[in-house]
């Protein structure tokens, strides 16, 4: 007689277990065991419970390729699916084989596991195995399919409706209930206050304050009373929502009326426009991309947007100070250049245009496309070209966790008319051809930090606590992806010989970004180098920039003016005509302010099931190797975290966005 011994885990999700029979068949190369049910006692209502079992057999099955796993359809209880984390089995040989399973299974469903170490196809020499690895994809593709969302765009998974998401990676029970109690508390207080559709303009600026009961963070008080000093407008292209846009300036562009003169008093005593550009001390923010978008039609009238340029001084107390603002790209009597000596209402009216355009270029590309529409591409790429057993998928799934579902949620939400996304200045046209633009510009080298941060000559601007925090964070995620690559890819050849990861790399290539070779994205992999960037920019994005785009909204953008999605008057285009009445005549009203604070609130959020960067509850890997490879990650991340924790506390204004424990391991919200 040969025994086997199971342990068998339950998730730890909320409604995990079950009361239905369960059976496993044990299939290995010389034979497989009798289907053989497993004692439910005990998996209903309980979450992490681990039950030992036992499967005998009259000989040894081999060496073990495969558990099935089974749950009964006949059991006549109420149906309740089953979250199963992982299956280990003991061999009569004494070894230990890991089975990952983590997902739900249905009444009369039933699942094939892959056990053991890693593999890549070609390691694959039984012909059951190859053949479980063909089918795997070929459902896998069945499931997860393509579809174009608008031309220009990166494609997307072909399902519209939340409630249609496969079990498989749709959201937690804790975190849609959650979710959906933020949204429907949100929605009370609005129309119990009457916020709901009312079109009426702020009284003042205090009553903006006052209007909501619990959406509020000392943060968010902070930028309530500092918002119109230009320290803490220039502290933003740093550290605030969007510091994506602002770049050295060694030449004005020939767009920009700005000169010598009129920026000299604002220098250090004695220097020039000139002299401060060699030392590099002036930058630059400009929102060309903007220039001649479709905007809402509001009553009768096009919703103002400008392709703003704004010049910025580091002055000699090291703070990044705005010193000219051109509200448009043709310098005209229009397009004057508006300066701190202005009116104070003039230049703080030219201050909100700037931080109207940021807001809009940040959120629809630098966090809804390069974020959440890229995170996707990965996402489908991988569900569909990387069977569960080949090593990248193990690596990359934590990083895909609840993507699809919430993105298939924000089509549903935030986009169309009378969404979100449909009542900025942009509008639901605008909005898409934003992205468009935006696809059209990305590039690999803009995708990855080091070069992205050099490109835009910022490596040694002082203060800039995203660029440290994040650099930091991608040579710490590097080091792990090219420790974890290299052990299953010892050689460029083996690269080379990986169908399945040059597949996974041509769609990306292809869905992502519709095969736009001057974009520097790969259509293969030639080395082992290669794919260590691209991966490390793969997790990088999906983790490390999305917290730096997203959990910085409410804080920066939770005070509406600044950092107003919609403007209803047009841009000044004279000096002196302005007064701070005009000013909250010009931001959002009533009805428009509190949908957009209440949706920053809900996506700004810290859920239950938030996962930590570099922290896998569920296990995939069983090589020791592997598992000493990520707890050194952990530990890397974890002295990070320390480092940060230090710096800020000593602090005015703490940057907190990227310490790893505040970091999500992948795009959910």
């Amino acid at each position: 007689m040969a025994e086997y011994t199971l342990e068998v885990t339950t998730g730890s999700m909320l409604r995990a277990g079950t009361s239905d029979n369960l059976y496993v068949t044990l299939i290995g190369t010389e034979r497989q065991s009798e289907r053989t049910e497993l004692i439910s006692f005990g998996f209903d209502d309980n979450t992490e419970r681990v039950g030992t079992y036992s499967v005998t057999t009259l000989f040894s099955l081999g060496c073990l390729l495969f558990l099935k796993l089974e749950k009964d359809p006949f059991h006549e209880s109420t149906e309740k699916d089953w979250f199963c984390s992982k299956i280990v089995v003991k061999t009569p040989e004494e070894d230990e084989i890991l089975f990952p399973c983590h997902r739900w299974l249905s009444r009369g469903e039933s699942v094939l596991l892959r056990g053991g170490r890693a593999t890549k196809a070609s390691e694959d020499l039984h012909p059951l195995l190859t053949e479980q690895r063909k089918k795997e994809l070929v459902q896998q593709k069945l499931t997860y399919k393509w579809d174009e969302y608008a031309d220009g765009m990166p494609y997307i998974l072909n399902i519209n409706d939340p409630k249609h998401v496969p079990r498989e990676i749709s959201l937690s029970f804790s975190k849609a209930f959650q979710f959906r109690y933020i949204r429907e508390a949100s929605s009370a207080e609005l129309k119990l206050k009457g916020l709901t559709d009312s079109s009426e303009p702020w009284e003042s600026f205090e009553a903006m304050k006052g209007f909501s009961w619990f959406k509020k963070s000392p943060f968010t008080e902070y930028v309530s009373q500092h918002w119109k000093d230009d320290d803490f407008f220039g502290y933003q292209f740093l550290n605030g929502g969007n510091p994506n846009v602002i770049q050295r300036c060694t030449k004005l562009p020939p767009t920009f009326a700005v000169t010598e003169e009129i920026v000299r008093p604002f220098l250090a005593n004695g220097s020039s426009l000139t002299a401060e550009m060699k030392k590099g001390n002036i930058f630059i923010s400009d929102y060309k991309i903007v220039e001649g978008l479709p905007t809402r039609v509001i009553d009768g009238k096009p919703a103002a947007l400008t392709a703003a340029l704004c010049l910025l001084y580091l002055n000699p107390e090291k703070k990044l100070m705005p010193i000219a603002i051109q509200l448009g790209q043709q310098p005209s009597g229009e397009n004057t250049v508006f300066l701190p000596s202005d009116l104070e209402s003039d230049w703080l009216l030219a201050k909100i245009f700037v931080r109207h355009a940021d807001t809009l270029y940040s959120q629809v590309i630098y966090h809804l496309h390069n974020t959440h529409l890229l995170a996707e591409v990965f996402t489908m790429a991988t569900l569909r070209n990387l069977p569960m057993i080949h090593p990248l998928h193990k690596l990359l799934i934590p990083h895909h966790r609840h993507t699809l579902h919430i993105n298939i949620m924000a089509r549903a939400l935030l986009y169309g008319p009378g969404r979100l996304l449909g009542n900025t200045s942009l509008g639901v046209n605008g909005v898409t051809e934003l992205l468009r633009r935006g696809l059209s510009q990305t590039t690999y080298a803009s995708l990855c930090l080091p070069q992205n941060i050099a490109a835009r000559g910022l490596e040694s601007i002082p203060n800039f606590y995203y660029r440290d925090d994040a650099m930091r964070l991608w040579s710490i995620t590097n080091s792990f992806v090219k420790a974890m690559v290299a052990y299953y890819y010892p050689s460029d050849s083996e690269v080379l010989a990986d169908s399945e990861l040059q597949e996974w790399i041509r769609e990306i290539f292809y869905y992502g970004f519709l095969g736009n070779g001057d974009s520097g994205i790969p259509s293969s992999f030639q080395t082992v180098e290669e794919l260590v960037k691209f991966v490390t920019m793969v997790i990088f994005t999906s983790s490390v920039q999305h917290a730096a785009l997203s959990s910085t909204q409410f804080d920066f953008l939770g005070w509406i003016p600044n950092g107003p999605t919609l403007l209803h008057q047009a841009p000044p285009t004279t000096k002196g005509q302005s007064s701070m009445e005009a000013i909250l005549v010009t931001l959002p009203n009533k009805s428009t302010a509190g949908l957009a604070i209440s949706a920053l609130w809900l996506l700004s959020r810290k859920y239950d099931d938030f996962v930590p960067l570099g922290t896998y509850p569920e296990q995939r890997f069983a090589e020791p190797a592997a598992l000493q490879m990520i707890k050194d990650f952990q530990e890397e991340l974890s002295s990070l975290s320390v480092a940060i924790t230090e710096r800020n506390s000593e602090l005015e204004l703490p940057y907190y966005y990227l310490n790893p424990k505040d970091i999500e391991n992948s795009v959910t919200i």
